[in-house]
C-alpha cells in the first residue's frame, strides 16, 4: 500500500500493514496485532475519537471551515442562523429553507413559565450565570419528555431547534436574575442577535433599538464560536449522547465542560491579564516576566493551532466597529502593544504563539457591557448549534457507547487483612 503504516511486534515478529485513510489509521486493525495492548494517549491529543463531516480544522496552516466553507467567507457574508442551519443540515439553506428555519427558531425562543418563575428563581441571588445555565439546560429535559425518542429524526430536529432558540433566552434570564432586573420576554419581530441583546439590556422602554454595528458584531462572534471540531465540550456532548441520553442532558454536560476556565474561561483570563498590565508602558516588563517564567501570556497559542488563529483576525476587525459605538476600550492599546511586542519576539515566534480567538473577544464583550462572569455563557449560546450538529451526526453514525480503556498502574492483587491486624 502506498499510504500505509507497517507495525511489527518485536515479541514475536508478527507484522501488519494498516492503510492511512483521511489522515487516520483504524485502531481496530492495530488491535488485531496487539490484543490487550492499549494506546496510552492522555487527553486524546493524538487520537481521533470519531469521523465527522462538520468542521475541518487545519491547525498547522490556520484553516477553519464549516462543512467546507471557509470561516472568513461565512463571517463576511453569512449570519449565525444560516451557519447554524449549515452545521445541522450539512448545506447552506435555500431561501425557502432559511425562511422556515428562521421562523421555527424565532417561535421557539420562549421558555416555560415554570422554568422562569420556579426553577431560575430558586437560585441564590449571586449564583454564577454559567452554573444556572448548565442546570437549566438539564432541567429542559423534564419539560420535553419526547426528547428521549432519539430514533425519530423529526423529534430530534425539534429538540435541536428548541435548544438553539431557547439557550439565549435562558442565558439572558440568568443575567437578569443575577443583576436583579425583571425578565424580558423574547420579541419575535427581531432577528436572533437583536432579540438576544434586547432580552439582555432593555429596561423600561417597550422597544429596544440596538445599534446595527453591535448586532453585526454579536452575529460574527456567534458564527466564529459555533463549532470548533472535537474540543472538550463537543467531545462531552458526543460521549454523553453515545449513551442515548436526551439532547438536553447531553448539552448540559457539554456546557459543564465549557464552564471550566481552561475552556470557556479563556477570554476572561485575557481581560484579567490586560487589566493587571494596566498600561501599554508596562507591556515590556510583562513580556520579560513571561519569558522568565513568572507570568503567562493569555490569549496566545492554542492546543490545535500552530499558526495564526483565523478567527482572531476577524474578531480584531470587528472590534473596531464595536468601539465606534461604545468608545474605545482602554485596554485595547495594551492589547495592541502586547500583540506587536510578542509577534516581533523570537521567543514567541519560535514557539508559534500567535493571538487566538479569545485575545480580542473579551475586549469586545467588555466594551458592550457584558459582565466578565457572563463570558462563558456567551460562548455556550452559539456553540449550541455545533453541539447539536455533532450529537445528531453521532446518532446517524450509530456510534457505540463511548468506553475508553486505561493502562492500569495500581497495586497488584492483594488479600484482605482484617482491620485489627493492619499496621
Amino acid at each position: 500500500m502506498a499510504d500505509s503504516i507497517t507495525i511489527t511486534d518485536n515479541r514475536n515478529g508478527n507484522t501488519i500493514e494498516v492503510p492511512i485513510v483521511n489522515g487516520g489509521v483504524d485502531a481496530a486493525q492495530w488491535s488485531k496485532l496487539l490484543p490487550g495492548v492499549w494506546f496510552l494517549d492522555p487527553s486524546f491529543g493524538a487520537t481521533a475519537s470519531t469521523q465527522s463531516a462538520i468542521t475541518d480544522l487545519d491547525g498547522e496552516n490556520g484553516i477553519l471551515r464549516y462543512r467546507g466553507y471557509p470561516i472568513e467567507e461565512l463571517a463576511e457574508k453569512s449570519t449565525y442562523l444560516e451557519v447554524a442551519y449549515l452545521l445541522v443540515h450539512g448545506d447552506l439553506p435555500t431561501s425557502a429553507e432559511y425562511e422556515a428555519w428562521q421562523y421555527d427558531i424565532t417561535h421557539h425562543t420562549f421558555i416555560h413559565e415554570n422554568m422562569r418563575k420556579r426553577f431560575l428563581d430558586g437560585f441564590h441571588y449571586d449564583a454564577h450565570p454559567m452554573g444556572m445555565l448548565v442546570s437549566a439546560l438539564a432541567a429542559l429535559s423534564t419539560f420535553y419528555p419526547e426528547a428521549k425518542d432519539i430514533d425519530d429524526r423529526e423529534v430530534r430536529l425539534k429538540q435541536i431547534i428548541r435548544l438553539i432558540a431557547k439557550t439565549p433566552t435562558i442565558a439572558a434570564a440568568c443575567h437578569r436574575f443575577y443583576a436583579g432586573l425583571p425578565f424580558n420576554y423574547p420579541d419575535n419581530e427581531l432577528s436572533f442577535p437583536e432579540n438576544f441583546l434586547q432580552m439582555m439590556w432593555r429596561v423600561g422602554d417597550p422597544k429596544y433599538d440596538a445599534d446595527p454595528r453591535l448586532v453585526r458584531a454579536i452575529d460574527i462572534l456567534f458564527m466564529l464560536h459555533a463549532d470548533h471540531e472535537q474540543n472538550c465540550s463537543t467531545t462531552a456532548m458526543r460521549v454523553i449522547g453515545s449513551s442515548h441520553a436526551d439532547p438536553y442532558s447531553s448539552a448540559a454536560g457539554a456546557a459543564a465542560g465549557l464552564y471550566g476556565p481552561r475552556h470557556g474561561g479563556a477570554n476572561e483570563a485575557v481581560v484579567r491579564m490586560l487589566t493587571s498590565i494596566g498600561h501599554m508602558d508596562n507591556v515590556g516588563a510583562f513580556i520579560d516576566g513571561v519569558k522568565s517564567g513568572s507570568g503567562r501570556l493569555q490569549g496566545f497559542g492554542h492546543r490545535v493551532y500552530k499558526n495564526y488563529d483565523p478567527r482572531a483576525k476577524i474578531i480584531k476587525n470587528a472590534a473596531y466597529d464595536v468601539f465606534e459605538v461604545t468608545g474605545k476600550n482602554p485596554l485595547l492599546d495594551v492589547a495592541l502593544k502586547l500583540e506587536e511586542t510578542a509577534l516581533s519576539d523570537e521567543y514567541f515566534i519560535s514557539r508559534k504563539l500567535y493571538p487566538n480567538v479569545d485575545f480580542y473577544s473579551g475586549l469586545i464583550y467588555q466594551a458592550m457591557g457584558f459582565p466578565i462572569d457572563f463570558y462563558p455563557v456567551l460562548f455556550a449560546i452559539p456553540r449550541m448549534s455545533g453541539w447539536c450538529a455533532h450529537w445528531n451526526e453521532m446518532l446517524d453514525q450509530n456510534q457505540r457507547i463511548s468506553r475508553p480503556r486505561q493502562v492500569y498502574t495500581g497495586a497488584p492483587v492483594r488479600g484482605y487483612v482484617p482491620i485489627a491486624q493492619r499496621i
